[in-house]
């Protein structure tokens, strides 16, 4: 995991004073274009690390991080946390890390460390088509959740609704490059997608958090819900074997092999929230999957091809 990687470094540099690219690759078994590029990114966070030119140059850290990471300031702290800490959720290395890195700082930094840590979570199943987009309002939003600072949002749902609320932002969730804002709002916990958020203005007003509250526990419990509506519907299919992965990258998660027929074809298992969201999909193979069940999603796919028959058939 990069978090694991990016610590090391850190605690690497701690050791050394001064450590070349080469010299990183070298120690954590990753290219040299890969351990610049996490240098890079200590770098453009905010942690205290620099290049120095010439034949004996390499990447250090600077002032007191030099010789204790305790000498970290705040703001660095915070920036190094948001950094590596979403990798905890998913890698317990980087979880243990995490651990060791939150004793070497100062006493009267580690609650605001541990908030940007956990500020912050990753979850990469994919729900739909993907943006690889950085939202500009995450940093933003990052820095309201560790401060705990009431946001005001204007806010678009899937309607194209706008509407404006004051809400107490409590976590954020990259889900494979799409960001959501989990929050409390006057009717409970809220799940926000970034990029329908117009604007974002932090308050003065303090955000309230329950004190059980944990973003992995409340991220699980919102994949449920999404998932539970996703699945409402299954349909079994047939097709060449050899196509399954492009099924597969359309249906994500809800798209399980179930076996092989004696004609060499496989037997796949598809979910989503309708019989005509099924069929959406399916209707541009063609010829290529036959739809064993369920009635409903044949009839979409009936419907669908007589109404491309009727527009195309003449070709007019």
């Amino acid at each position: 995991m990069r978090a694991d990687r990016l610590v090391a470094a850190l605690l690497l540099m701690q050791a050394r004073g001064r450590v070349t690219a080469a010299e990183l690759a070298d120690e954590l078994e990753v290219s040299v274009a890969t351990a610049r590029r996490d240098l890079e990114a200590l770098s453009a966070a905010g942690i205290p690390i620099y290049p120095q030119p010439g034949r004996r140059g390499g990447w250090s850290l600077v002032g007191g991080a030099r010789t204790d990471l305790s000498g970290l300031s705040a703001t660095e702290a915070q920036a190094l946390f948001l950094l590596v800490g979403p990798a905890a959720a998913v890698s317990g290395e980087a979880k243990a890390a995490m651990r060791k890195l939150v004793r070497a700082l100062p006493q009267t930094f580690r609650a605001d460390a541990e908030a940007a840590a956990s500020a912050t979570m990753i979850d990469p199943t994919r729900w739909g088509e993907r943006d690889r987009r950085r939202p500009e309002l995450v940093d933003l939003l990052q820095a309201a959740v560790v401060r705990r600072q009431k946001v005001r949002l204007t806010y678009t749902n899937s309607a194209r609704e706008r509407t404006e609320r004051l809400v107490d932002p409590w976590g954020l969730v990259d889900k494979d490059d799409v960001w959501y804002l989990l929050a409390g709002t006057e009717r409970g916990q809220r799940t926000f997608r970034v990029d329908r958020i117009i604007e974002a203005e932090p308050t003065d007003q303090p955000a309230e958090r329950p004190d059980d509250f944990t973003l992995a526990s409340a991220w699980q419990e919102v994949v449920g819900e999404v998932e539970q509506r996703r699945s409402r519907t299954w349909a079994t299919v047939l097709l060449e074997p050899g196509f399954v992965p492009v099924l597969r990258d359309q249906f994500g998660q809800h798209c399980h092999t179930d076996g092989e027929l004696d004609d060499g074809r496989a037997r796949v298992r598809l979910a989503a929230p309708t019989p005509l969201d099924i069929a959406r999909h399916l209707a541009g193979w063609g010829a290529m999957i036959e739809v064993v069940e369920p009635r409903s999603v044949q009839v979409e796919l009936a419907r669908i091809g007589a109404e491309l028959a009727a527009r195309y058939a003449s070709g007019h």
